[in-house]
């Protein structure tokens, strides 16, 4: 396919990296190969050497990721003389959860967000976007010379272009989670049992005064409990983390299952049938199958009835998948997603948002997952198709853009087989739309009903028609499935325990 505009990512340079301190790895992947980290505690002894000239660390915020990472990190750093604090703002509802968790203002681990920033050589920033976006001015004033400013999301770097502003003469690193922020500590709590188990993470050095920031990044990862580190840049990470979670990751998943639910009513289905075939489908066999064989083997498990549906329907909603994600990434791209998430955040404070949860076709959840003992749920061809031609086209548009194959797979497919949906799987798929990032539920509930509605209107008219077999053809010669194949032999052997 030819290129839809100009709005592409920074060249990804995280293709090829070195260390000094930490063993790295060469994995093949389409056209070439790229250099990962293999995370695991064996590592661990290795943190403070990578942490050249960090004594303290400074987590700023406890939201999700906030809470997760100031623990993985304290517990991976107990020990060597490396302090984590938590910065909260004055009056935050989220200090009591803190100090049980074992930051405390009695033993300096807890303070204010503005001396906590102060009294850091590295401040990791994870309050909200919208937040960070009206205050990051106030945090780079109390940086301290020489500090590195570390971020878990690329936002901040979207907001200031739009500005036409930067950084402060700081180092500037990320590592970001490639799944939510309890995924990364229930994970990281396994890793203890399994060695490896955790979130994948990339990173990005956007700022390298010293020299030492690659290290100082993948020490972070790996303290995290990250089993598999990539590079990419800042800007390519919040370009593919923004547009993913607007598609595969949330919106899109959520517009396919409240249109497949009402199609198998429509057809005859009673509630709990209607709720198996479509979220109980994707977030239970089709995830397994992902996770385990990659996106060729769900087509190949099926019969040949189930696998002549798959295609109809995969060649039914590719394209129309494709579109919306194209103009999701284009709108990430110009500054129209970011300003609609700054816009948004005074207008929820006075009017928050409505919860998903409320349409007929949740309460049929319940009953699916307490019936799930000895019972078990088979792939419906026409979710299937519809689902794995979502993915793909998320991945083409990544690829196109130029995106590193480790950020494709992981932002299209790993995050969402590993993390997202297992979680769906144990909560429903409308309970993580209504309890994700504020940025994320915004961009979820604008770009579902848009997939929703293409679904509806354009993908299952369309697959009662014979499939097109070029595009079936694409599909089984895909390059994802060697991209997937390489990333898989770094999956620790263990599956995220949702409770």
């Amino acid at each position: 396919m030819t290129s839809r505009n100009q709005n592409l990512p920074e060249p990804a340079v995280g293709n090829t990296f070195s260390s000094a301190v930490f063993p790295l790895e060469t994995m093949d992947v389409p056209g070439g190969t790229e250099t990962v980290l293999r995370g695991g505690r064996h590592l661990f002894p290795l943190l403070p050497t990578a942490f050249a000239g960090v004594r303290s660390i400074g987590v700023i915020g406890w939201g999700p990721q906030g809470r997760a990472q100031a623990r993985n990190l304290r517990d991976s750093l107990a020990g060597t003389g490396i302090r984590v604090t938590v910065g909260l703002r004055p009056g935050s509802a989220s200090a009591a959860d803190a100090r049980a968790h074992g930051f405390t203002e009695a033993d300096g681990t807890l303070g204010d967000w503005l001396d906590v920033t102060a009294a850091s050589d590295l401040v990791i920033l994870l309050i909200a976007d919208a937040a960070l976006a009206a205050h990051h001015e106030r945090v780079f004033a109390a940086l301290k010379p020489g500090a590195t400013i570390g971020l878990s999301h690329g936002f901040l770097l979207g907001h200031l272009r739009s500005l036409g502003g930067g950084f402060p003469g700081h180092a500037v690193i990320a590592v970001c989670p490639k799944g939510m922020g309890d995924s990364v500590r229930r994970l990281y709590e396994q890793g203890a049992e399994v060695n490896g188990a955790g979130i994948n993470s990339s990173f990005a050095v956007h700022a390298d005064p010293d020299g030492h920031a690659v290290d100082r990044a993948l020490a972070w990862s790996v303290a995290l409990g990250s089993p598999y580190t990539f590079r990419t840049t800042l800007g390519s990470e919040y370009l593919s983390d923004i547009v993913g979670e607007r598609a595969i990751l949330l919106g899109a998943v959520h517009g396919l299952v409240e249109t497949l639910y009402q199609h198998h009513r429509i057809a005859g289905a009673d509630p709990v049938t209607a709720y198996e075939r479509s979220c109980e489908s994707i977030t239970g066999p089709l995830a397994r199958i992902i996770s385990r064989d990659g996106l060729r083997a769900v087509r190949d498990g099926l019969d040949p009835a189930g696998r002549d549906a798959f295609d109809r329907a995969y060649t039914a909603a590719y394209r129309p998948a494709r579109d919306l994600v194209a103009e999701i990434y284009d709108e990430v791209a110009d500054g129209t997603e970011l300003r609609s998430v700054i816009l948004a955040e005074a207008r929820l404070t006075a009017r928050p948002m409505t919860r998903i949860g409320g349409s007929p076709m949740w309460a049929a959840g319940a009953e699916v997952r307490a019936r799930r003992a000895g019972r078990g749920t088979a792939v419906d061809p026409v979710t299937a198709g519809m689902f794995v031609a979502t993915m793909t086209a998320q991945i083409d548009e990544f690829a196109e853009r130029g995106h590193p194959w480790s950020e494709i797979v992981n932002e299209s497919v790993i995050e969402a087989v590993d993390s997202l949906l297992p979680y769906m799987h144990a909560r429903d798929i409308a309970h993580m739309v209504d309890n994700c990032s504020r940025t994320a539920r915004l961009g979820a509930r604008r770009w579902g009903p848009r997939f929703q509605a293409a679904y509806q209107q354009i993908a299952l008219p369309a697959a009662d028609a014979p499939a097109d077999p070029a595009l079936v053809a694409a599909f089984t010669a895909h390059p994802v499935h060697e991209a997937l194949s390489a990333a898989a032999k770094l999956r620790p052997s263990v599956d995220i325990a949702v409770g």
